[in-house]
C-alpha cells in the first residue's frame, strides 16, 4: 500500500496538470492536501467526506479511490 505522502504527491501532479479552475482541479489539489496532513488513508477518506460544496467532494472522493487503489 502507498503512503499518504505518496498518494498527496501522485493527486498533486493532477492538481498541476489540470486547467485552472477546474472541476478537476479543486478536487486534485483538496485530496493533495489533505493526504499530506493526515495520519492515514482511514482519516483521509473521512476528512475528505466533509468536504464541500457536493461536487467537489464528489470528484474528490472518486479521485482518492483511484489514487488509493492503484
Amino acid at each position: 500500500m502507498t503512503d499518504n505522502l505518496d498518494l498527496a504527491a501522485s493527486a498533486q501532479q493532477l492538481a498541476d496538470t489540470a486547467p485552472a479552475g477546474s472541476l478537476d482541479r479543486v478536487a486534485a489539489t483538496s485530496v493533495a492536501i489533505t493526504l499530506a496532513t493526515t495520519r492515514d488513508a482511514e482519516q483521509a477518506r473521512k476528512t475528505l467526506d466533509g468536504l464541500s460544496p457536493d461536487d467537489v467532494r464528489q470528484a474528490a472522493l472518486v479521485l482518492f479511490d483511484r489514487l488509493s487503489a492503484d
